[in-house]
């Protein structure tokens, strides 16, 4: 779900056009509650427990009850007392929930964008429950709004720059979001949109978007372990994460440009590791950390059950110099080098791209039975994210042409 749609500000007369838009708000929740939700609309928390409604909770008791006590400012209300809606909910609440429940049981309901005019409303500039948040009435938000816009067509956050926090911008609504607001129904495959077709009475689209939901787009398996994936590697839930690199130190484009830049730590200690000489083609670079990307990439994180308790990335030369076309020979190398040595390594599962295509100038046709080929030998899990940049026939992607057989 991309939502580059910067700039309905909302003012004095309400929503004003100033470029692009935003299209929708949304809101997370259970598909047991879809019925009810399109009976009665999205209730605030407070309605819910009044009115005794029949609620599937996907939150945990801890993170609701942190709302029920959070003061909106200026006035006598908890966050208990709205129905709260993101602007973008591909956010570290969505990561946390598709970690804790049964990500086929996740709806995002998409909403008419004309619920920030209900009188009454909020918009905050980020996460309502954290502290230093900025809440504004819906007349005078033209000063945060601008923020919101750029910060939520984010494609990852983190805690030290504060997008963790404005990522998840809000949009509360008093009391009750009535049904007619109510768009799309996005879900994470097309299997569980033919099952919610059958539980909701409306003529409402019911539409698969897995990316929102951080799942591949597309798995194809080859094997009971391996998999071709297309989708984001940097929200896999595998243990270690693979990403190509130079022997000089450079991450300036792909994967590991944003590496680079999501990582910073990694990237300055794969710099110092090109300067010892450490990052050679033919031997990735195993760099194993205590943390995982929960840490980074989940609302608190350390709360949060089910999650990856480790990241460890694969360093994996496939050139020397950024400035030539991949070697193809040190690709090989490389990856006869993890199936000799991932078990002692301690490497349990295993993301990587299409080494050597896009950026590397090597072709899919070369590349894909070497990877597939040899890493079909493991004993762990191991996707390999197609390339992007152009679509791969078919027959490129089966057992035959893969594996040989």
């Amino acid at each position: 779900m991309r939502i580059i749609h910067y700039d309905y500000i909302v003012g004095k007369t309400g929503i004003r056009k100033m470029g692009n838009y935003i299209k929708e708000l949304y809101y997370i929740t259970h598909i047991n509650n879809l019925p009810s939700i399109l009976e009665n609309g999205i209730l605030s928390h407070r309605l819910i427990k009044d009115q005794k409604v029949e609620f599937t909770p996907i939150y945990e008791e801890e993170i609701v009850s942190k709302r029920r006590d959070k003061k909106v400012p200026g006035i006598n209300k908890t966050l208990w007392d709205y129905a709260n809606t993101y602007f973008q909910p591909r956010n570290p609440m969505m990561y946390r929930v598709i970690h804790e429940q049964t990500v086929s049981k996740i709806a995002v309901i998409a909403l008419n964008r004309n619920i920030m005019n209900i009188n009454g409303t909020f918009i905050t500039d980020g996460n309502a429950a954290s502290s230093n948040t900025v809440f504004k009435p819906n007349k005078k938000t033209k000063e945060i709004f601008s923020k919101i816009c750029e910060n939520i067509q984010r494609e990852w956050w983190s805690e030290e720059d504060g997008s963790k926090r404005t990522i998840m911008a809000e949009c509360l609504v008093p009391e009750r979001i009535i049904p007619e607001n109510i768009l799309t129904i996005y879900l994470p495959n097309i299997d569980i949109c033919e099952e919610v077709k059958g539980m909701i009475n409306k003529d409402i689209p019911v539409i698969p978007n897995p990316d929102t939901f951080f799942q591949p787009i597309s798995k194809i398996p080859l094997t009971d372990n391996l998999f071709l994936v297309a989708g984001d590697m940097f929200f896999s839930k595998l243990q270690t994460l693979t990403i190509s690199v130079n022997c000089l130190g450079v991450m300036g484009k792909g994967l590991a440009s944003r590496a680079k830049y999501q990582f910073p730590r990694l990237y300055v200690d794969y710099q110092d590791l090109c300067k010892q000489k450490k990052i050679s083609l033919g031997k990735p670079y195993l760099y194993k950390q205590e943390l995982s990307l929960d840490t980074q990439l989940a609302d608190e994180a350390l709360t949060m059950k089910n999650g990856v308790t480790q990241t460890w990335f694969l360093l994996f030369a496939t050139k020397g110099d950024w400035k030539k076309k991949a070697d193809i020979k040190a690709i090989e190398n490389g990856v006869i080098w993890i199936c000799d040595n991932y078990k002692k390594e301690g490497v349990t599962s295993l993301a990587l791209p299409a080494l050597g295509c896009g950026l590397g100038w090597l072709d899919w046709s070369q590349v894909g039975p070497i990877l597939c080929s040899k890493l079909a030998n493991l004993d762990i899990l191991v996707w390999i994210y197609l390339p992007t940049e152009k679509r791969i026939p078919d027959d490129l992607l089966n057992k035959r042409f893969l594996l040989k057989k």
